[in-house]
Formats: structure tokens, C-alpha cells, sequence
């Protein structure tokens, strides 16, 4: 039986959290979607995520969250990480900080998923290496599942795309995030994995990825600290829906969409 996953874009504050709360229960009916995985890391004002901004994205019917270098930034996120357990954050930060990098979720169907979050190290954080601990990690999550999806948030197309090759036949998907710009470059790799190296930014198109571009380009053209402040204006959704075979782990199909809010 096919199994299908909806993966969205990070999702940039209150514009990105009314588009999902409008427009998921749409997709997981067109798509028949067994599971929702949504990017949270910027959900709360644009940086960061809180408990209350989390609320609102499980209550819209994301199942759950993944993260990457900007969930730290509301600092009430290190208290309710560590009791949240539908987030998951980079599992590559050091030992002991607060959260988890991965899950094992049981659809309301009873079929298990693997979710596996990592960030990446090239123009980024100095991380432990992505691709050894996601050695570590889908092992054992291969114990339980055979179904498992990756974020990998990372700058580097080719970091990703490398992570991609490198977990082929592994895992079931291997979906980037952080750059808000969707690729298009979503295949099926030989041994069966589903990869695109960006699934793209729920949020304001009027903007500079997300954030009001006025602001944006005052940093460009100035070099001085700006304040950035979500923009608000032509707001759509964008992600991915990953159709995995649910006895092999493999994935079928990817396929991107790119739906307009207003």
C-alpha cells in the first residue's frame, strides 16, 4: 500500500501559519495524506518557534515539526523542546542539548514513520558531520520502520544533494530546507529515494524570503544592522508530497506544489 507524505516549507510567521491553517486540510485531502511534516523554524515572528506558535501548527494538522539553526532563537524553546515530542530539531547539535533529532510517529492508520532532522555545515554552524550521524541514526530507525523522511536544512545545494546520493536506498526522502527558494530539481533516486534540495517557504512572495524587502536591501545597500519584520503580502504555500511503498521504504513518486493564499 502506498504511503503519503506532505512535507511543507518553512513556514514564516503569522502569514505562513494562516496559509497552512486555509490551505492544509485542502492538500491532505487531494493528496490523501497519511502524515504532515511541516519546517517550523521560523514560524514565530520569522525566527524562532514558541509553544504557542506550535500549538497553532499542530491544531492546523501538521503531525510534526522539524527545525534547524533558527529554533533557538525564542529562548523559551530550550524549556519545551525537551517535552515536545512531535519536534524534532538538528539531530547534529552537541551532545545534551535540549530536544530530539528524531521520532517514530504512528499514522492514525497505525503505520509507522521515521522523521530524522540534520543541518548542514557549509556556510553554516560547525556541527558534527550530517551525513555520520545520519549513519547512526537511520540504523536505528531502520529497526523500526522501513518508512523514513529527512529535513535536511543546509545553504549548500550541493551538501544536500550529496546527502541525497550518500542515503539513497536508506531512507525514503531526502527533502531540503533553509534557503525558502523551491528547487526544481525533485526525482526519485535509482535504489529509491525521493530528493529536491529545497521544498520552498510558506509565507509572503512580496518579500525578500519572507521578510519585507525594503528592510532587506537598506542591510544590502548599507552594510548597518536592520530590523527585519515578516512581510505580509501575496502569501502561498509551497512543499512537497512523497508517495512511499509502504513494505520496501521506497519512495515512487515526489511531486512539489506551489499554492497561492489570496
Amino acid at each position: 500500500m502506498p504511503v503519503n507524505i506532505i512535507f511543507i516549507g518553512d513556514i514564516v510567521g503569522n502569514p505562513g501559519r494562516h496559509a497552512l491553517s486555509q490551505e492544509l486540510h485542502r492538500l491532505v485531502d487531494r493528496y490523501r495524506a497519511d502524515l504532515v511534516v511541516a519546517n517550523g523554524e521560523n514560524a514565530a515572528g520569522g525566527f524562532g518557534l514558541t509553544e504557542e506558535v506550535s500549538r497553532e501548527i499542530f491544531s492546523a494538522g501538521v503531525d510534526v515539526i522539524t527545525g534547524g539553526n533558527h529554533i533557538w532563537d525564542k529562548r523559551e524553546a530550550c524549556s519545551f523542546l525537551d517535552v515536545e515530542d512531535r519536534i524534532v530539531r538538528p539531530a547534529n547539535y552537541p551532545e545534551g542539548v535540549p530536544g530530539q533529532g528524531s521520532v517514530v510517529v504512528t499514522t492514525p492508520g497505525g503505520k509507522k514513520i521515521g522523521i530524522l532532522n540534520l543541518e548542514g555545515r557549509v556556510f553554516m554552524n560547525n556541527l558534527e558531520c550530517p551525513f555520520r550521524i545520519a549513519d547512526r541514526l537511520v540504523e536505528g530507525l531502520r529497526s523500526e520502520t522501513s518508512i523514513i523522511f529527512v529535513d535536511i536544512h543546509a545553504e549548500a545545494t550541493s551538501e544536500k544533494i550529496a546527502l541525497g546520493w550518500y542515503l539513497d536506498g536508506r531512507v525514503s526522502a531526502v527533502v531540503g530546507t533553509h534557503t525558502h527558494v523551491q528547487t526544481a530539481d525533485e526525482r526519485v533516486l535509482p535504489a529509491g529515494t525521493a530528493v529536491i534540495t529545497d521544498a520552498g517557504m510558506t509565507g509572503s512572495f512580496d518579500s525578500v524570503i519572507g521578510m519585507r524587502k525594503e528592510s532587506v536591501i537598506q542591510r544590502f545597500l548599507t552594510q548597518l544592522p536592520v530590523k527585519f519584520e515578516v512581510a505580509k503580502r501575496d502569501v502561498r504555500i509551497q512543499g512537497v508530497v512523497v508517495t512511499v511503498d509502504e513494505d520496501t521504504g521506497r519512495a515512487a513518486a515526489i511531486e512539489r506544489f506551489s499554492i497561492s493564499c489570496q
